[in-house]
């Protein structure tokens, strides 16, 4: 697959400035059933994207968004908000 550098440019500059405004706070009242649905239909929402920008032929989105997509879902596991134990698919041990 041929990534086309400008767009992989423009992905990294925008982790770069959001790891430089991140301040970690962590609310008392969260509620984690939430965040476990929000993440999972994020997730869901980024595959479908995944599949629309290749079906498009738009591999750079394509990658981009299944990318996206696997971090939510690894997001989610690494919260232990998702009960998964397969440290082959998802960030854990």
């Amino acid at each position: 697959m041929n990534l086309d550098e400008k767009k992989v440019n423009e992905y990294i500059k925008t982790t770069e400035k959001a790891l430089k405004k991140i301040k970690v706070r962590v609310p008392k009242d969260i509620n984690l059933e939430f965040a476990a649905y929000d993440f999972l239909d994020l997730a869901k929402r980024y595959y479908s994207d995944a599949l629309y920008f290749k079906d498009k032929g738009d591999l750079v989105n394509a990658f981009a968004a299944i990318n996206y997509a696997h971090a939510f879902l690894d997001a989610g596991a690494r919260l232990r908000v998702f009960d998964v134990k397969d440290n082959k698919l998802f960030m854990v041990d």
